[in-house]
């Protein structure tokens, strides 16, 4: 069965398979969530979860990052992926050749093997191994998932589980039979929706972490001796069955255990992805004509018609947790660029959310669906000045895109930095440590020297 494969190549595959590219890539996926992660530390939601986890308590197994303590590894994981993925900062999207993966996987699988490392005193070899391993799996998973029975749910939690799982399961030296049982014990455990994304919700980010947890749970479920049957992605009531209405099974093995796929969109603004090539034409307009945002008498953003009808399109206002509604919001982004001239991660603080500046131009916006629906990627964005004026720029990809407009490792650290710069939780002469440890992650011996210094 395909399961068996899958599993099979969890298990035996070592450090040594992987070639130069692909544990480059997994490092640079590693300084990228690290980074968003210590940007996030403080998000709205966050110190109020790291006070529940305390609560709960429980056996000390893994450190809860930036803000310390310990408490057992589903837990800390949870809420370390929360944090990654608070600002939607974090890099997504695996491409399997020219096709892209929709999906958010690191902000999920770099938390657990951190986590999972620390737990179980592994290397830095082997958290990279768990790692790629875990990113791979799930990308295979998402990419086989051809057509959602729902539009409505969220890949964080479902396809990530099983890469949750099988992190867990490597780094806690599970035969294959156990990671079938772990992945069987997943598929009970699958749920997210988009509607905390619509609503503008602090849940947006909780399927994220809770697929970290539940991968853990589910692994030391069945290293405890639980079942959860023979062929939990195929079977005739598994993943496929019940949560896709058209899947294709041939990503799942092909040039298994000799290419290894993971998320390798690199975000420069914090926001959801199917904003950045809005941002980008309003970044061009700024720097190209002396835009003053009071003279503007109107915005027009044009997109595919899958953006018109998405959380994307929601009126700009301002609910109880302004930043989940402005971080999907094309309406807010494009007026703060108009506006600021820049995007950086303050202007998702509510401070700046409030500015009645941004909030007045971003009620000038108008959307429309008139791109064709195949150019997911692309924008048009279109300024009208009160004196009859009018700009307009295009862009068919946004900047970040893997294979047209990817990100230099450069701009990754300076990203890192920016996150570390933001946060003021991580001295700068412990952030530069951490960049050497992940850049050399396979000469460290003790994940823990990590970890300490990822503790404010």
């Amino acid at each position: 069965m395909i399961v068996e494969e899958l599993a099979g190549n969890v298990v035996q595959t070592n450090f040594e398979v992987f070639d130069n590219k692909t544990i480059k890539e997994a490092k640079k996926r590693l300084i990228d969530i690290v980074g968003c992660l210590i940007g996030g530390a403080n998000a709205p939601g966050c110190p109020e979860l790291r006070d529940l986890v305390k609560e709960w308590g429980g056996k000390k197994e893994a450190t809860i990052l930036i803000h310390g303590g310990k408490a057992p590894a589903g837990n800390v994981a949870m809420i370390n992926s929360i944090m990654a993925r608070s600002f939607d900062y974090g890099v997504i999207t695996p491409y399997i050749g020219e096709r892209p993966v929709w999906a958010h996987i690191a902000e999920t699988n770099v938390p657990t093997a951190i986590t999972m490392a620390e737990w179980r005193q592994a290397s830095g070899k082997e958290l990279l191994t768990a790692l790629i391993l875990g990113d791979d799996l799930t990308t295979r998973i998402a990419a086989a998932s051809t057509r959602a029975i729902s539009q409505g749910w969220d890949t964080p939690g479902t396809v990530n589980k099983f890469g949750a799982a099988a992190i867990a399961g490597k780094l806690m030296g599970m035969n294959e039979r156990q990671i079938i049982n772990a992945f069987g014990i997943v598929l009970n455990q699958l749920a997210g929706s988009f509607h905390p994304i619509q609503e503008g919700a602090h849940a947006f980010k909780l399927a994220q972490g809770l697929a970290a947890r539940d991968g853990i749970i589910a692994a030391e479920l069945a290293g405890k001796g639980w079942t959860g049957g023979s062929d939990p992605l195929l079977g005739k009531f598994g993943y496929f069955a019940l949560y896709c209405k058209e899947h294709d099974p041939s990503p799942l093995t092909k040039n298994l255990g000799k290419e290894f796929y993971g998320d390798c969109t690199f975000k420069p603004y914090p926001c959801c992805r199917f904003i950045h090539s809005t941002i980008d034409c309003a970044l061009k307009l700024v720097h190209s004509h002396n835009i003053i945002a009071d003279d503007i008498d109107g915005v027009t953003i044009d997109v595919a018609p899958m953006h018109f009808d998405s959380p994307l399109n929601q009126p700009f206002e301002i609910g109880d947790f302004p930043q989940g509604h402005a971080t999907f919001s094309l309406r807010y982004h494009v007026a703060n660029v108009l506006v600021r001239k820049n995007v950086k991660l303050e202007h998702l603080t509510e401070e700046f959310i409030r500015d009645p500046e941004v909030g007045n131009l971003a009620r000038k916006v108008t959307i429309t669906g008139v791109l064709p629906p195949d150019m997911i990627e692309a924008a048009g964005v279109t300024v009208r000045m009160k004196d009859g004026r009018e700009f307009y720029a295009y862009e068919d990809v946004a900047k970040g895109n893997a294979l047209k407009k990817p990100l230099g490792k450069e701009e990754i650290v300076a990203k890192f930095r920016g996150n570390v710069a933001f946060s003021k939780t991580v001295s700068n002469g412990n952030a530069e440590k951490i960049l050497d440890m992940l850049n050399n992650l396979e000469e460290i011996e003790d994940i823990t020297r990590l970890t300490s210094l990822l503790v404010t």
